[in-house]
């Protein structure tokens, strides 16, 4: 019973933009996706960290998520910024229902268990103070919230949390998700986001007693990133 994680897959059977044209590992990331992730077995968890499609809604989103209904297991997926097609949990729910997708959850103002430890996380968000607008702040704020929300779910129980956006690298971090992550004792944390160069601004390893984990597709060769085997 295995957890793994990935981001961006960028899936485009809906909606006509396949991410090929940016060339290197992206071409043929379709067929490198489906060898990549044919490792997780029916028992195993997989944690999706956004950018899971370009759809620009559930309908045009529907054979993007035939294929993620193709891996085996449960799936828990959380919200990434070219995720145009989130809606509402009750939402995403009746379309899994209507279409027969089985066993995926959005991670949203909640927590899921694994064995003892509690899988928690939100979208995240880029704030710097002075350079952001207002309408960054409000979002980032929302996004604390939903963050911390997630971590008080979790009880008791040791927590991994899962971002889409870095909470921080190379020049950069968000300050209030650390203190987070250091207030509520979280020891493990996993983002997407980064593609390409910025792969090299990724600061992964162990810092302040948390371990950070860069898991875009990209990143991974289209391979999940085996959080516990």
């Amino acid at each position: 019973m295995a957890l793994y994680a990935i981001g961006d897959l960028h899936l485009c059977l809906g909606a006509p933009k396949p991410m090929d044209v940016f060339g290197g590992a992206w071409v043929g990331y379709m067929d490198k996706l489906r060898q990549g992730l044919s490792v997780i077995g029916p028992e195993d968890t997989t944690v999706l960290l956004g950018d899971l499609s370009w759809a620009l809604g559930l309908e045009e989103a529907r054979a993007d998520f035939s294929f993620i209904n193709e891996i085996p297991g449960r799936k828990i997926i959380l919200k990434g910024n070219h995720d145009y097609w989130w809606s509402t949990a009750a939402k995403f729910n009746k379309f899994c229902d209507t279409n027969g997708f089985r066993d995926m959850h959005i991670l949203n103002n909640n927590c899921y268990e694994y064995g003892d430890i509690a899988i928690c996380g939100t979208r995240g968000w880029f704030f710097e103070e002075e350079r952001s607008s207002d309408h960054d702040g409000k979002v980032f704020r929302r996004e604390l919230q939903r963050l911390e929300t997630s971590l008080k779910a979790a009880g008791e129980r040791q927590k991994y949390v899962f971002l889409h956006y870095p909470p921080r690298y190379k020049g950069y971090e968000c300050r209030d998700i650390l203190d987070l992550l250091e207030r509520y004792e979280v020891r493990r944390c996993f983002y997407g986001h980064l593609h390409g160069p910025s792969h090299g601004l990724a600061m992964e390893g162990l810092w302040d007693g948390v371990e950070f984990r860069l898991v875009s597709a990209d990143k991974l060769n289209f391979r999940p990133f085996t959080v516990i085997l």
